[in-house]
C-alpha cells in the first residue's frame, strides 16, 4: 500500500513523499495509523545535522494513533487508540535481563535506527503498544513519551513531599519537570529560563518562583530566596546551566541531569569542591523505561492525563501538517518563533 511520509535522505534533506508501505505483519506485530507525532529537540539535530543511522529513514518517535491491523493479541483490537514506546530493546543482554532497557546494548529505536512516525502508517511490535483512553483527545498521546522521559528521571532522584526544586530550562522537558514535581509533592518550585513567555507557562504548571536569567544572576537570586535547593534539575543541555546546578544545590542535595551535553562541560575547581564537600549526588537519566517493559512511567502519565492532573494543552503551542514539517524543522532550529511542543497532525 502507499502512504505519505517525511523521508530523510541525508542531513538537511527531508522530503515529504508518497512511498510504499509493507502492510504484511507477523503475529507479534501491529500496524498503527498515526494520528499525531511530536517534534522532539533531538529531531532537529538528527534531521539537520547528525542524520539517522542509515538512509533513507523516516524520523519521528513521539506519537499516538489507532490500530489499523493487528497480529495475535487478546485485548487490543483494530480501531483502538494507542501510544507506542519507540525503543525496541533486545531483551537478552545483561541490562535487559535486569530490566534496565534504556541501557540495552543492542536496541533499535523508531525514528533513528529504523523508520519512525512522521508517516501515515508504522509497523510496531505488540509489546511496545500501550492502550490510550478513548475519552481523551488522541493528540495528547504524542506527548506521553517526553513526559515519561521526565518522570523516569524524577523517579530516579525520588522527590519527597516538601522539597524545594529548581528547574533550569523551561522547554518541554523542563515544563514537564515542573508539573510532575508539583504532583509528586514539591512545594517550592523555581523555574529558570530566558523567555518570559515560557516562565509564564511554568507558573501555570506549578512554579512558585520565576527567574529570568537574561535579566538577573539566577545563582545569586536562588541563594537569596533559599539556602540552596534540595533538588536541581537541568533540562537545557547547556554547559553553563549544567555547572550551575552544583552552585545552587544545598549540602546533601541532588542534581538531575536531563539535558544532553552538546559541548564539553567544565567545572571550576571551587564548584567541583562544592560537590565533594557538600556530598551532592549527581544523577543522570536517559529515556523512559523500566520493568516490566515499557515501564510504569508510561501508564502513570496516561493516568495523570486521564484524571486531569496533567493538562497537555498547556504544553502544545503549534500544530502543523506533514507537508509543513521540513520548513518548520528549519524554522525551529533557527528559533524563528517561540515554541514548546509542536505536533504534526497526520489526519489532515
Amino acid at each position: 500500500m502507499k502512504m505519505q511520509a517525511a523521508i530523510l535522505y541525508q542531513p538537511s534533506d527531508l522530503r515529504v513523499e508518497t512511498t510504499e508501505f509493507d502492510d504484511q505483519i507477523n503475529a507479534d506485530e501491529a500496524i498503527i495509523k498515526v494520528s499525531h507525532t511530536g517534534i522532539c529537540g533531538s529531531d532537529l539535530d538528527r534531521i539537520l545535522k547528525t542524520g539517522t543511522y542509515s538512509f533513507p529513514t523516516i524520523p519521528g518517535h513521539e506519537f499516538s494513533g489507532e490500530i489499523e491491523k493487528i497480529g495475535d493479541h487478546d485485548t487490543l483490537a483494530v480501531g483502538a487508540p494507542v501510544v507506542v514506546a519507540p525503543m525496541q530493546p533486545c531483551f537478552s543482554c545483561e541490562h535487559c535481563q535486569q530490566g534496565n532497557y534504556g541501557q540495552c546494548l543492542n536496541y533499535k529505536f523508531m525514528g533513528s535506527r529504523n523508520d519512525g512516525a512522521f508517516a501515515q502508517y508504522l509497523k510496531v511490535p505488540l509489546k511496545n503498544i500501550i492502550p490510550f483512553p478513548k475519552y481523551v483527545p488522541l493528540k495528547y498521546g504524542a506527548l506521553i513519551e517526553p513526559a515519561a522521559v521526565t518522570l523516569h528521571g524524577l523517579n530516579r532522584i525520588q522527590i519527597q513531599a516538601g522539597d524545594t526544586v529548581a528547574v533550569l530550562g523551561c522547554g518541554t522537558i523542563g515544563l514537564f519537570a515542573i508539573r510532575l514535581a508539583k504532583l509528586l509533592g514539591a512545594t517550592q518550585i523555581i523555574a529558570v529560563d530566558l523567555s518570559e513567555e515560557k516562565l509564564e507557562t511554568a507558573k501555570k504548571l506549578g512554579a512558585t518562583i520565576l527567574i529570568n536569567s537574561a535579566k538577573v544572576n539566577a545563582t545569586e537570586k536562588i541563594k537569596e530566596v533559599t539556602s540552596g535547593v534540595q533538588i536541581a534539575i537541568e533540562t537545557a543541555g547547556v554547559p553553563f546551566t549544567q555547572v550551575q546546578t552544583a552552585e545552587i544545590t544545598r549540602d546533601h542535595g541532588k542534581i538531575l541531569l536531563l539535558g544532553t551535553a552538546h559541548k564539553d562541560v567544565t567545572f571550576p575547581a571551587a564548584t567541583f569542591e562544592r560537590i565533594i564537600r557538600g556530598e551532592i549526588t549527581i544523577t543522570g537519566s536517559w529515556n523512559s523505561y523500566s520493568a516490566p517493559f515499557p515501564g510504569q512511567e508510561w501508564q502513570t502519565i496516561i493516568d495523570f492525563i486521564g484524571n486531569g492532573s496533567l493538562d497537555m494543552n498547556e504544553f502544545i503551542t503549534h500544530t502543523i501538517t506533514l507537508d509543513e514539517l521540513p520548513k518548520t524543522i528549519q524554522q525551529m532550529a533557527d528559533r524563528e518563533f517561540s515554541f514548546n511542543k509542536v505536533l504534526v497532525d497526520l489526519t489532515i
